[in-house]
């Protein structure tokens, strides 16, 4: 293998952020790539094989973008970047920086940070019902909870319903000290938290209090008609057949639905039935209903999650390829 070298000019404003704490992003760069990366005088000098020396000349141009356009550069930035070189896909970070969905209360942006998660992002605009797919860490909630605040924002629906079935890992709400309310929303805390973080904790009291932002167990959704709003079911894999079913028929005029739910995580009875499931093989073919699949490369938490969740899935896949082994002796 012949071993090329290639430069290529940093700006001086840009060397913190691209390279990183302590050089971690450099140093991170030339273990995954096997290259050598020498910094000196507003240069880097890239040595290694021909393949690997193009790949990191890519992952550093893209970086280099992000932050000239100011962003802070994070380790699931340098990861994404580095998984996306290998499909040669040079672009693909700047396109995700340009999708900005609406700003916290702190005036962070919101946009999607992988590729899955534009799909995601682009079928919730497009499609009627989503289902988002996926495991932990994947943003399939908050994204849908920030498409929810921005159509209420833009006056495309009159309220915003949030809701999970009520199901807990091991405990019964009924465990739980307090009345119906005190009960729920320990359960309910996440969908809170992400809605404190985008809108502020003073606008989501009063929208709640207006009745604009609804957030409620699932079983609160029978025998109503949801017109005109933006409904997300979280935690969908924890669904029965039955519950499922009654959920999606109650959608009325100008609303729109996602639901979102990671099959690998299911509380239920072992005898009982995801409703999730039943509804991918029953709506599959069904116009205006869309599908997103999300998977590890679209973890946006700490990089350890994303190894976690990838442990979990190869040790499922070993698991699975066992007992279908044994069934065919």
């Amino acid at each position: 293998m012949s071993v090329i070298e290639s430069i290529i000019d940093i700006p001086a404003e840009y060397e913190k952020k691209v390279f990183g704490q302590f050089d971690f992003n450099i140093k991170k760069i030339e273990r995954t790539l096997h290259v050598t990366i020498i910094s000196r005088d507003n240069e880097l000098k890239i040595i290694g094989g021909e393949d690997a020396t193009r790949r990191a000349k890519n992952v550093f141009h893209q970086l280099m973008e992000l932050a000239r356009r100011g962003n802070e550069i994070t380790e699931q930035n340098v990861d994404y970047a580095l998984s996306l070189c290998f499909e040669e896909k040079e672009a693909a970070i700047v396109e995700l920086d340009d999708s900005i969905i609406c700003r916290t209360v702190m005036g962070k942006p919101i946009k999607p940070k992988t590729l899955g998660q534009k799909s995601y992002v682009d079928l919730i605009r497009d499609k009627m019902i989503v289902f988002g797919i996926g495991p932990a860490g994947t943003g399939k909630t908050y994204l849908a909870m920030a498409m929810a605040i921005t159509a209420l924002r833009n006056n495309e629906v009159n309220k915003i319903i949030l809701t999970r079935p009520a199901i807990e890992a091991g405990e019964n709400l009924g465990f739980l000290p307090g009345d119906l309310q005190s009960k729920v929303d320990p359960y309910l805390r996440p969908l809170y938290d992400a809605l404190y973080q985008i809108m502020g904790a003073e606008s989501f009291v009063t929208n709640t209090e207006k009745g604009i932002i609804e957030v409620a167990p699932l079983a609160y959704m029978r025998g109503r008609t949801l017109d005109n709003a933006f409904i997300i079911l979280d935690e969908a894999q924890n669904t029965t057949p039955a519950q499922m079913k009654m959920f999606l028929t109650r959608i009325g005029f100008g609303s729109k639905v996602i639901v979102t739910g990671d099959r690998t995580q299911k509380d239920l009875p072992r005898d009982v039935i995801s409703g999730l499931d039943v509804a991918l093989k029953v709506l599959k073919k069904v116009e205006d209903i869309g599908f997103a699949f999300l998977d590890n490369n679209d973890v946006v938490r700490h990089p350890l999650v994303q190894k976690i969740v990838k442990a979990y899935e190869e040790y499922e896949e070993k698991k699975q390829s066992r007992q279908s082994d044994k069934k065919n002796r």
